[in-house]
């Protein structure tokens, strides 16, 4: 039985939600999104709270119940506070810049790697080597997060490449003589 799942999700008064035929539908300051529940669920919505509720008692040990409970939970701090990633880039000559919706990455190869960023992610770039990234929608942010850190990942010899801000990379000895 999943303990995620029996938690309310408390919700703000600035945040819309409904739930018929099957989708999860929020509206917020931030956006709006939806999500096709899975058919063995029900949403309850209260005045301030939301909880989901298996059909029948056999379904109480299925995993997507708690999945179910942390997309909507997603979904409610997306379009109500938003999420956001911080990148690094450690390397010399290592660069980052924005324009318009495409990011130029500058990453020791012989090309620059242009970018484009999806409309529902906003990037900033507040030095050249910080990527700082916004968006409501926790799965594309994640999605572009990692595409971006694909283009060099950190090695561990140097630490040279593209990192989230809260990774360590674990160093390696190098050659000894």
């Amino acid at each position: 039985m999943s303990r995620i799942a029996k938690n309310l999700i408390k919700i703000s008064n600035d945040v819309d939600c409904n739930f018929n035929d099957g989708i999860f539908f929020a509206k917020g300051k931030l956006g709006e999104m939806k999500l096709n529940i899975n058919p063995n669920f029900n949403i309850n919505i209260d005045d301030d709270s939301i909880s989901v509720i298996p059909k029948n008692e056999k379904l109480k040990k299925d995993p997507n119940w708690g999945t179910t409970r942390a997309l909507i939970y997603n979904i409610i701090k997306g379009v109500s506070e938003g999420f956001s990633k911080t990148l690094e880039l450690n390397g010399t000559g290592y660069r980052a810049s924005i324009s318009g919706s495409i990011l130029k990455l500058q990453l020791g190869y012989s090309h620059d790697i242009n970018f484009d960023v999806p409309k529902e992610v906003k990037v900033e770039c507040p030095k050249q080597n910080i990527i700082n990234l916004f968006s409501f929608d926790k799965e594309k942010l994640g999605a572009v997060a990692a595409k971006i850190r694909s283009f060099r990942k950190p090695e561990p010899f140097k630490g040279k490449g593209i990192k989230y801000s809260d990774e360590f990379i674990f160093r390696k000895e190098g050659k000894k003589k």
